[in-house]
């Protein structure tokens, strides 16, 4: 873990650590090279033959270094707050802060009979309150700056550990600790706004010379830059709807859309909000998790309303709308137009619910009578009017300068990057520093306060 070994003179080192406040480093004449390891364990109460390996390699690195005659900075962290913790202590009707610190002095005293060189003079913990008073003022920093916001929004549940779970906690539909079904639930959260910084990330993979080609496209695929349209489609309803706005990725498959379908979250969701067939509906979605990965293995269902949307391009295709469980309403508009032939998961929504299937580009130039499965492939536009025998590429730009010209909808460019949601809905982590007033305003903490300490006493029961 080569960490700081930087090419800067002297003078811009002690300028460096100094700005950093985070390590005094004595900065030697005759050292002019610099060399750090991190080691930074959960403290899980004794150490293990991966701590003993991990441990020794990182020691036969720091020794060898010191040889060459770097400056070496070896110093040890113990990731100390999180929910295994909690449950650990409650499970042994203990407090977290005991259960920790005791794990924590367990583990120091086996590493240090190992003889390891480790800097035991710069140790942290997360959990310390000398420790996230930093963090508490890093995160009044982002909040003035605007890039920390509290909004209510969709969680992966976890109905045992009773926890919101990231998506890559989630395997298989289930947590990944409990082995409980996940539900979708809605809190109010903390988010940081990572999105703002979109474009800059996709762009800065490129400057990242060392790094795996798959981890760079892995990391792309992340941020997931799409380029695409807003489309307006009309709506024929006895309710006060007008229209409905759809992002697609796939413009030049209109003249094969069958139907519309939106997020059970959309606005248009509270028209339905006391029927009971749809509260019945919305209850069977929320079982469904928020992770793609859940999305794509669910069955696809469908709410059928009484809406009928109408084809831009041709106002004698008129196509029923439904609520579907494979839309989320935090990417594009929370609406899509469905288009059997060329989408997997409209395919087996319009299987389902015996919706027409129109194939709209073909490989071979002709269509394909009974298909068994989406064609998502490069070929000509068939069965679309003035689009025929265009490519795919050209339909598209096609369709977007006629809906643009016509005022039907915009071009458009998305991410699939979200904002990074940080709250926690469980006690042991660092305390955000933020005042709730009785009147549901929000007041920051002063610096001066800092830090905002847990108490020590909590039922966590």
């Amino acid at each position: 873990m080569e960490r700081y070994n930087f090419k800067n003179t002297e003078e811009k080192w002690q300028e460096y650590w100094d700005k950093e406040k985070t390590f005094s480093v004595k900065i030697e004449k005759n050292k002019k090279k610099f060399y750090c390891l991190e080691m930074f364990p959960y403290p899980s109460g004794k150490i293990h033959m991966g701590h003993v390996r991990n441990y020794t390699i990182g020691d036969v690195l720091a020794r060898y270094k010191s040889l060459q005659g770097y400056n070496v900075l070896h110093p040890m962290g113990w990731d100390s707050f999180g929910m295994p913790a909690e449950n650990a202590a409650r499970q042994n009707n203990l407090s977290p802060k005991d259960w920790t610190e005791s794990n924590i002095e367990t583990m120091k005293t086996q590493l240090k009979r190992l003889g390891l060189s480790i800097d035991w003079d710069r140790e942290i913990s997360t959990c310390s309150a000398d420790y996230y008073k930093h963090q508490q003022e890093f995160f009044l920093e982002l909040y003035d700056k605007g890039l920390v916001y509290r909004k209510e929004n969709y969680v992966n549940w976890d109905p045992v550990d009773k926890t919101v779970l990231a998506n890559e906690q989630v395997i298989d539909g289930k947590g990944w600790r409990s082995g409980a079904t996940v539900e979708r639930r809605k809190l109010n959260q903390w988010f940081f706004n990572i999105t703002k910084f979109s474009n800059e990330l996709l762009e800065g993979l490129n400057s990242l010379d060392e790094w795996p080609e798959k981890v760079k496209i892995m990391q792309k695929n992340w941020i997931g830059k799409s380029f695409g349209c807003e489309i307006s489609f009309q709506i024929e309803s006895d309710k006060n709807i007008k229209e409905i706005k759809c992002y697609t990725t796939r413009p030049d498959t209109l003249f094969g859309m069958s139907f519309l379908a939106l997020s059970v979250d959309h606005p248009i969701s509270e028209l339905y909000s006391n029927d009971p067939n749809f509260i019945k509906f919305k209850e069977e979605c929320s079982k469904t998790g928020t992770t793609e990965e859940a999305i794509a293995q669910a069955e696809k269902i469908g709410f059928k309303t009484d809406l009928i949307a109408i084809n831009p391009l041709d106002n004698n295709i008129k196509v029923p709308v439904y609520f579907a469980n494979f839309v989320l309403m935090d990417y594009g508009l929370g609406a899509v137009f469905g288009c059997p032939a060329h989408d997997q998961r409209d395919f087996d929504f319009a299987k389902k619910y015996k919706l027409p299937i129109i194939e709209v580009v073909s490989k071979e130039g002709k269509a394909i009578k009974n298909l068994k499965e989406a064609y998502t492939g490069e070929g000509k536009l068939i069965n679309s009017d003035f689009l025929n025998g265009l490519s795919v590429d050209q339909a598209k730009k096609t369709i977007v300068k006629k809906i643009e010209e016509n005022k039907l909808g915009l071009k458009k460019t998305l991410y699939r990057l979200k904002d990074w949601g940080i709250s926690r809905q469980r006690f042991w982590g660092c305390p955000i520093p933020i005042i709730y007033l009785k009147d549901g305003s929000i007041v920051p903490v002063d610096k001066s306060e800092l830090p905002i300490k847990l108490p020590d006493d909590v039922d966590l029961n």
